[in-house]
């Protein structure tokens, strides 16, 4: 009788490697997963079912990272009119090309795996996930990075990875319209002024940040920008934070142009926030959450 011949370890995949693959499931945090020969690869902006062509960006011995380059074929809990780069433009919410019913499966599943199979908590009870009622324009708090296109002064996001890039945002899906327009109204300043962004690389230049938040049940707006110096035209925004350096943080000295503070309303409750309060994004969830709390 032969012995069993050890099965031959899987093949990996180097960093600049293309592939062609279908994303099997989901990981914490959004990324999509697929074996190629065996091979673990996370891969940005892929969904379970999606059969993609990616391009490895970060390869170990163990599991490799990737980006999908090109949608071959969708999969079944891919919505409608959205691609691999959905997520590009708000990384922030990596989510947003998946339904909302198995984005709340997909993340029960995760919860479930970190106490059971990461936390060797046994055979336990979880309860459903408790979803929001809104799933658009529910954000009270959104922070935007300034940068430039193609010589232009641009306010948005940047793209996954790339903390020197800035993609220009016209109307973030997330936050209300009302705050929208108010960062459209510092943009446009902003542009008015002649002001440029601040440059990480080279650390010159003015604009860092603008930072939104929204009283959902007041409807008060405060706006807060963050630059590199005090002295240049008084800006049309609540609060003024100076920093310096090269940190990228958004906490530092800040004066006081506008209203100090956000006020809310939680409940019978009323509160009042300083720029930098935590506070739940979500306003709604958070009443939900407390409310939960209470009982």
């Amino acid at each position: 009788m032969s012995a069993t011949q050890p099965s031959s370890p899987p093949t990996r995949l180097r960093r600049g490697e293309t592939f062609e693959a279908e994303i099997e499931t989901l990981a914490y945090g959004g990324r999509g997963i697929t074996k190629p020969g065996g091979y673990v690869v996370f891969v940005n902006g892929g969904l379970p079912g999606d059969r993609v062509s990616a391009e490895i960006t970060k390869s170990k011995k163990g599991y490799a990272e990737a980006n999908a380059l090109e949608l071959l074929a969708p999969g079944p809990d891919r919505l409608r009119d959205t691609d691999i780069h959905q997520g590009e433009a708000c990384p922030g919410a990596p989510w947003q090309a998946l339904g909302y019913d198995r984005q709340l499966a997909f993340k029960e599943e995760h919860v479930a795996d970190a106490l059971t199979r990461i936390g060797k908590l046994g055979d336990i009870n979880i309860d459903p996930i408790i979803g929001a009622d809104e799933q658009w324009r529910y954000r009270n708090k959104v922070e935007y990075s300034f940068g430039e296109q193609d010589g232009e002064l641009v306010l948005g996001f940047h793209p996954r990875g790339r903390w020197d890039e800035v993609l220009d945002i016209e109307d973030c899906h997330l936050s209300s319209e009302a705050t929208n327009a108010a960062r459209n109204e510092v943009l446009a300043w902003a542009r008015s002024e002649g002001l440029n962004a601040y440059d990480p690389h080279d650390h010159r230049g003015i604009l860092r940040n603008l930072v939104i938040r929204e009283g959902r049940r007041t409807g008060q707006i405060q706006t807060r920008l963050v630059t590199s110096r005090a002295e240049f035209p008084r800006p049309p925004v609540d609060l003024h934070t100076v920093i310096d350096g090269p940190s990228g943080s958004t906490s530092g000295p800040t004066g006081v142009l506008g209203e100090e503070t956000l006020r809310e309303r939680i409940f019978d409750l009323d509160i009042e926030l300083s720029h930098d309060s935590f506070f739940q994004t979500n306003t709604e969830m958070a009443e939900k959450l407390y409310g939960l709390a209470a009982e």
